[in-house]
């Protein structure tokens, strides 16, 4: 795939016609997300493999991540002005999106997957709540529009993204902007904190910890990252 090219696919809907629900609580909120529960089937779909021939593409969108639990989290902890803009990358089913969304922001939910962004339209909807935007996006090219705040959950999980996504967070944040990133304490978090302080990136790590698979607790960190003011 040329560097300068989207990669952008759409996972079948034969592939994902088998969906769960689960009530989210978060705070003193609770959210109803829906996301596909017969990911075997998604991984052994031809067009997975297909797709990951192309750009070694592989259906993380669809799991309900801890850490996404972990960014909506840091989120509620926050008081938000109103319509405040918020750009959800790697979004998933969205539920990182979904709470912004129900804290007053203006949301626009983004993945290189369109199936996943069509998930999080219908859970954000699902849970009465319609103040967002759908775009179909591939970090590796940076979309024209800037956001004064960028949500991202687990997508530091290859080394090969950290790159991609500090040029990302410094051309589309705002001036003074900041961007919320999530992750499990993955083995690439030396790095990618390296790259942060290569790039000036100023930014904070807070302790977080979500319910896992089996009531299992994960513990991971919220980087609070700022871009400089003009």
């Amino acid at each position: 795939m040329s560097e300068n090219n989207q990669f952008l696919y759409a996972t079948p809907a034969e592939a994902v016609d088998q969906v769960v629900h689960k009530k989210v609580t978060v705070g003193d909120r609770t959210f109803d997300i829906a996301y596909p529960s017969n990911t075997d089937q998604l991984l052994n779909h031809p067009s997975t493999h297909s797709a990951f021939e192309q750009d070694q593409y592989m259906p993380y969108w669809a799991e309900l991540w801890p850490a996404s639990q972990m960014l909506s989290k840091a989120l509620i902890q926050q008081t938000w002005p109103k319509n405040h803009a918020a750009l959800e990358i790697g979004c998933g089913v969205g539920l990182s999106g979904v709470v912004a969304l129900s804290l007053g922001m203006q949301v626009t939910f983004s993945d290189y997957d369109k199936t996943a962004v069509e998930f999080a339209a219908r859970n954000a909807i699902a849970n009465k709540l319609n103040n967002f935007k759908t775009l179909p996006l591939d970090w590796r090219v940076p979309p024209k529009q800037q956001f004064p705040l960028i949500l991202a959950a687990d997508v530091i999980y290859e080394e090969r993204n950290i790159p991609p996504l500090i040029s990302f967070i410094s051309e589309v944040l705002t001036p003074g902007g900041l961007c919320l990133l999530s992750d499990p304490d993955r083995s690439t978090r030396g790095g990618f904190r390296y790259a942060l302080r290569q790039a000036k990136l100023p930014f904070t790590r807070q302790k977080m910890t979500a319910e896992g698979p089996e009531n299992r607790i994960v513990t991971g960190s919220v980087y609070h990252i700022q871009q400089a003011s003009c």
